[in-house]
C-alpha cells in the first residue's frame, strides 16, 4: 500500500511543481504523464508497460496527441532497428557463434586471477562494442558464473567488473547502446564518426576503469589467484561439446558481413546516393532478412523468442510520450533555462550536461535519460547553438555513468536478474554504488576532458 501511495504523492508533486515552474496547462499535463511513466517504471519495474500505455493514452484523450502526431514521435527507426538487431544476434546465438568465439578466446587467459579478470573485461567491452550490451552481459555473465562456480568464489565482483567493462564498451560504437542508435539518428553521426570520437576514449576508459577494480577487489583476487594455484580452470571442455565447438562458417560469413555493413555504411550510401544514415538501418533488415530466410520454418520462432517485444514496446510509448514534451513547448522552456550555462563557458557547460545526463541515466535509465537530452538538444541546435559536443557528453554520460547503480542500465539489470534467478548471490544498491563510483565518476570526468580539448575540431 506504501508505494501505490508514494506513487500517487510523486504524481501531485510533479503536477504542483510544474505549475509553480511557469508551464502552461498542456505543457504541465504532458510532462506529469512523462514523468509518471518514469515514477511508475522505478517503483513498479514490472508493469512499466502498462504506465506507459495508460499515459500515451491520457495524451489521446487530453488532446496533446493524435495518431499522425503518435506515428511521428515513436522513432520507428529506433525500434526498427532494435529489431531488426534482436534477429540478427538471435540467429547467431542459435548457432552458438558468440559462445565459441568466447572459448576460443579464454584460453589464452591461462591460470592467472588478474589476466583472467583482465581478459573477462576486455572480452566484455569488446562484444558489448561490436553487437550490443544486453547480448554482451548475456554471453560475459555465462563466462562469469563459470569461472565463479568452478574455483567456488564470490561470484558478484566478477558480476560488478564484467557489468562495468560492459556499459563502457558499450560506448564505443553505434550499435553497442540503443543510447547510441538514438543519438546516431538524432544527430547524423555514423558509425565512422563514433569510431573517431568515441571508440578512443572508451578504451582509455576501460583501461582506467580495470585498474581501479583491480585496486578495489585486491583481496578477492588474491582469493581466486589462491584457488588458481589448486585448481587450474580446464582449458578443454568434455569431448561431449566438441561439435559446438566449430565455428559455423555460415554464421561467420553472416557476422562479418553484418559488422562490414555497420561499419561502412556511410559508404554505402554515397556510393547509391542514399541520405545519411539510410543504410544504418537497411544493413540490420537486410541482414535480418538473410537470417530468416536461412533459418527457414524457425524464422517464425526466432522472430516471436528472440525479440524482446516488452522492452521495444515500451520504447515506442515512451518516444512518443517524450515527443509530446517537444510538440507542447516543455523542452523549449527546459531549453531555455539551459541557455544562460551555455552562454558562460563552452567547456563548463559541456560538463554540466555530461554530468546531468549522467546522473538522469543512473537513477532513471540511460534510455529515457537520452530520449529528454535528444529533444533538449534539437531545440538548442535551432537556437543557433553548436551541439555537435554535446552528443558525445549525452554518450558518456549515459554510458559511464550507467556503472553508477544498478538501474542505470539494461545491462545492470540484466545481470543481477541473472545471478539472483540462479540464487547466486545478491547486493544492495549501496554495495554496488561503493564500486560503481570508481567505476563511473573518474572514466566520465576523463572523458569529457578530452571531448573539451576536442572542442575547436567539432563543429
Amino acid at each position: 500500500m506504501r508505494r501505490p501511495l508514494a506513487y500517487l504523492a510523486t504524481v501531485i508533486i510533479i503536477m504542483l511543481f510544474s505549475h509553480i515552474a511557469g508551464f502552461n496547462p498542456a505543457q504541465s499535463l504532458s510532462l506529469t504523464v512523462f514523468l509518471s511513466i518514469i515514477a511508475g517504471a522505478i517503483m513498479f519495474w514490472r508493469f512499466r508497460v502498462a504506465f506507459a500505455l495508460g499515459g500515451v493514452a491520457m495524451l489521446f484523450a487530453a488532446g496533446l496527441l493524435d495518431l499522425e502526431h503518435f506515428m511521428q514521435y515513436a522513432n520507428l527507426d529506433v525500434v526498427i532497428f532494435l529489431i531488426c538487431m534482436m534477429i540478427v544476434i538471435g540467429f547467431l546465438e542459435e548457432r552458438r557463434f558468440f559462445e565459441v568465439l568466447v572459448d576460443r578466446l579464454m584460453r589464452y587467459s591461462g591460470n592467472k586471477a588478474h589476466m583472467t579478470i583482465f581478459l573477462l573485461m576486455v572480452l566484455s567491452a569488446l562484444f558489448a562494442a561490436m553487437v550490443d550490451e544486453v547480448t554482451s552481459i548475456l554471453f560475459m555473465m555465462g563466462i562469469a558464473i563459470n569461472i565463479a562456480s568452478r574455483l567456488e568464489v564470490p561470484l558478484i565482483p566478477l558480476m560488478l567488473m564484467t557489468v562495468f567493462a560492459t556499459n563502457i564498451g558499450s560506448s564505443a560504437t553505434v550499435i553497442g547502446n540503443p543510447v547510441g542508435v538514438m543519438i546516431a539518428f538524432a544527430s547524423g553521426y555514423g558509425f565512422l564518426d563514433f569510431l573517431r570520437w568515441s571508440t578512443p576514449l572508451a578504451i582509455l576508459a576501460l583501461f582506467v576503469i580495470t585498474g581501479l577494480m583491480m585496486i578495489y577487489f585486491k583481496p578477492y583476487l588474491d582469493e581466486v589467484d589462491e584457488k588458481m594455484r589448486r585448481m587450474v580452470l580446464a582449458a578443454e571442455p568434455d569431448g561431449s561439446d566438441a561439435v559446438c565447438r566449430r565455428i559455423d562458417p555460415i554464421a561467420l560469413v553472416f557476422f562479418i558481413g553484418v559488422i562490414g555493413g555497420l561499419i561502412f555504411h556511410t559508404q554505402l550510401e554515397y556510393v547509391l546516393h542514399l541520405p545519411k544514415n539510410t543504410m544504418l538501418l537497411g544493413v540490420p533488415m537486410i541482414g535480418a532478412a538473410i537470417a530468416l530466410l536461412i533459418e527457414n520454418v524457425r524464422a517464425r520462432e526466432i522472430v516471436e523468442r528472440r525479440v524482446d517485444w516488452w522492452t521495444i514496446l515500451f520504447f515506442l510509448l515512451f518516444f512518443t510520450s517524450v515527443g509530446t514534451l517537444k510538440f507542447t513547448g516543455v523542452t523549449t522552456v527546459l531549453s531555455q533555462y539551459m541557455m544562460p550555462l551555455a552562454s558562460l563557458d563552452p567547456i563548463i557547460f559541456l560538463l554540466v550536461v555530461g554530468y546531468v545526463v549522467g546522473m538522469l541515466s543512473a537513477f532513471m535509465d540511460n534510455i529515457l535519460a537520452v530520449a529528454l537530452w535528444i529533444a533538449i538538444l534539437q531545440e538548442m541546435a535551432s537556437l543557433g547553438i553548436n551541439v555537435a559536443p554535446l552528443w558525445w557528453a549525452v554518450l558518456l554520460g549515459s554510458t559511464y555513468l550507467g556503472n553508477l547503480t544498478i538501474i542505470g542500465s539494461t545491462a545492470n539489470i540484466v545481470a543481477v536478474g541473472m545471478v539472483e534467478k540462479q540464487r547466486l548471490g545478491h547486493i544492495t544498491l549501496k554495495e554496488w554504488i561503493k564500486a560503481g563510483a570508481l567505476a563511473s565518476f573518474p572514466p566520465l570526468t576523463l572523458g569529457l576532458l578530452l571531448l573539451a580539448l576536442q572542442m575547436p575540431l567539432m563543429i
